[in-house]
């Protein structure tokens, strides 16, 4: 069988929080939401509806916020896992209940809800999805930018690099359009475009404790250095995928495992995933768990 040396555990930048402050600072920005799913979750009977017109008076009543903030501290809990809809019925997530005892828990939370930013806040109006789409797709280049560069980056710098990334993403579509094309109805330029989204987006960021906006910059707070620089992490163990499995299919890939000892298959598969869209990584494996072949 093949034994590989074991990739040593990658190390922080210097300067990054320890875990319980990255934790203290997660829950200080999930705090209305920790506070409206235990409402929830206490208050809200079987079949009841959660956040329904008399629940949401309810507990902007109770928690002295407004309809407003408990509709948005609601829709935080959901995105974080703190709180699990069954059809009609609210209950406690279990990072809600190991909430104030597991800082792992807690900084999962506010990781899926970083992940989440731009269902946290909604895009401009008037936008067509696609560029929507394309400005969600290039944030992450935006997010390395900052995390590299450890301190303050100019919005116009972060506008170079988005307008970059977008370009890209056309040229790889290669839209060709075919036949007689009708003019354009006027709309706003490119440049425009990409200045309004990367505000949008910088804002969507902020709100979910990502980093701060200043006079025309903007800095990753401790907890966005950090989770970006996972991020970028996964990446690098992705592109190092130890037995070279990370390009095939799941099918492949989980057979070139079984010829590998528990420690390194492992490593494939957390690279394999790391490389892959959560959702068609897992369609593929379920895929192959319904074939034919009996090993797998």
């Amino acid at each position: 069988m093949t034994t590989r040396r074991a990739r040593p555990a990658p190390r922080p930048p210097a300067g990054t929080p320890a875990p319980a402050e990255l934790a203290r600072q997660a829950r200080a920005v999930l705090a209305d939401a920790v506070r409206i799913a235990r409402w929830a979750a206490d208050g809200a009977g079987p079949g009841a509806v959660p956040l329904a017109d008399r629940a949401l008076e309810r507990a902007a009543a109770a928690m002295e916020l407004s309809p407003a903030q408990v509709r948005a501290g609601w829709d935080r809990a959901r995105l974080a896992g703190l709180i699990e809809l069954h059809g009609d019925t609210a209950r406690p997530g279990w990072r809600l209940r190991a909430w104030n005892r597991d800082d792992s828990a807690v900084l999962r939370g506010w990781v899926a809800l970083f992940d989440a930013w731009s269902l946290v806040h909604s895009s401009p109006e008037g936008i067509e999805a696609t560029a929507v789409a394309e400005a969600v797709e290039a944030v992450p280049q935006v997010l390395s930018l900052l995390q590299l560069s450890a301190g303050p980056v100019s919005v116009p710098a972060l506008l170079d690099l988005l307008a970059q990334r977008v370009a890209e993403l056309h040229e790889e579509r290669c839209e060709v359009p075919y036949g007689p094309q009708e003019p354009a109805p006027a709309t706003e330029t490119s440049a425009d475009l990409n200045a309004l989204l990367l505000d949008w987006a910088l804002e969507g960021l902020a709100a979910v404790g990502a980093l701060t906006l200043g006079a025309g910059h903007a800095t990753l707070t401790p907890l966005g250095n950090w989770a970006v620089w996972v991020k970028l992490e996964q990446i690098c163990v992705a592109a190092q995928s130890p037995a070279g499995n990370i390009e095939q299919s799941a099918a492949d890939m989980l057979l070139g495992c079984a010829r590998l000892t528990p420690g390194p298959a492992r490593a494939e598969y957390r690279a394999w995933l790391a490389a892959r869209p959560v959702g068609s990584a897992v369609a593929e494996l379920l895929a192959v768990a319904r074939g034919e072949d009996a090993l797998l």
